[in-house]
């Protein structure tokens, strides 16, 4: 666990800490718009940091104690927001990180909600179902009187979902003696849940990747139809999100190949073409469109998942690439 005590420098060495490398970036905005000390100090640090130990009786009997977080980095502006992921590498000095950057994020597009952020040490392959509602909810009595909506709103992140949200949503519920649908975001549509919301994360990730495109290239006059294609997959893959209609042609040269784009039961991802309904819509007859729904078949398909693993080098080298020309 990483503690600032003085301006950090974006190096290598602190890329390896997500809470280091947030903080290096911060010192640098601050530097840059001569942010006051005194509140350069204020937004430097998580305002609450909640470390939990939850003990969960497993399904063979066997009693085991797991650790949750939630940081809480700041509500000035209002409600904490962030999501709470379930993952074996769970860190504090990464929750920390990640909720300072939904207090940046929430401040740039100006929403009224401050950053927070949640998770637990735990592998949830290997959980039954059971097991993770018991998780999910004692970690959700834990943290009551941190959460609200008027005081931290948490959402689906890494391993989790609609069904978590589901869970923690009824838990919080229970514990205030009357319905509380706006604990959580990313309920199931059943609850409350908004639409569009399960491929939010994927369209974001399609539309920064197609703003760096734009800023760094490939571009399709230059050769560089296959490099758009697999990053453009790459982006759908990891979000669910949708390839807009305008950039068929391109999402089709990057799959030519390996024939991506053409309908595989084995895998589920396309579906082999529009339909006449709507090819008058397209920029011509056959052009494959990717399924939001059959998308998930994809984290299910053995072969798809070193496939997957792949497409996401892709997108973490743009990634890289992008971090290095900002």
């Amino acid at each position: 666990m990483a503690t600032l005590t003085s301006p950090t420098s974006i190096s290598l060495a602190n890329e390896k800490n997500p809470w280091l490398a947030a903080a290096a970036r911060f010192d640098e905005a601050a530097l840059r718009l001569k942010l006051d000390d005194g509140m350069q100090k204020v937004l430097r640090a998580p305002a609450r940091e909640i470390c939990v130990n939850i003990p969960v009786q497993l399904d063979d009997g066997r009693l085991e104690v797991f650790t949750g977080y939630r940081v809480q980095h700041s509500i000035a502006r209002g409600p904490g927001k962030g999501g709470i992921r379930f993952a074996p590498d769970v860190t504090l000095d990464e929750v920390r990180a990640l909720a300072s950057w939904m207090t940046w994020k929430c401040a740039v597009v100006n929403i009224p909600f401050g950053g927070a952020k949640g998770g637990i040490v735990c592998d949830p392959h290997l959980l039954s179902d059971a097991e993770l509602e018991k998780l999910t909810r004692r970690y959700t009595a834990e943290i009551f009187d941190f959460i609200g909506p008027e005081r931290d709103v948490p959402a689906p992140d890494v391993n989790t979902n609609d069904r978590v949200m589901a869970w923690i949503m009824d838990t919080y519920s229970m514990h205030a003696r009357h319905t509380v649908t706006a604990v959580v975001t990313g309920k199931p549509m059943s609850l409350g849940g908004s639409r569009g919301r399960p491929e939010a994360t994927g369209r974001g990730c399609m539309m920064v990747t197609l703003e760096a495109l734009k800023r760094l290239g490939p571009q399709p006059e230059s050769g560089g139809q296959h490099q758009v294609g697999c990053v453009l997959e790459a982006a759908v893959a990891i979000g669910q999100a949708q390839i807009p209609r305008r950039l068929y042609p391109f999402a089709a040269v990057g799959a030519q190949d390996r024939r991506r784009f053409q309908h595989r039961s084995d895998v589920g991802l396309m579906s082999a073409g529009i339909g006449p309904d709507r090819a008058a819509n397209g920029p011509w007859d056959g052009q494959p469109e990717f399924e939001a729904g059959e998308a998930r078949s994809l984290r299910q398909a053995g072969g798809a998942c070193q496939r997957q693993a792949r497409l996401g080098d892709q997108a973490l080298t743009l990634e890289a690439t992008v971090l290095g020309a900002a």
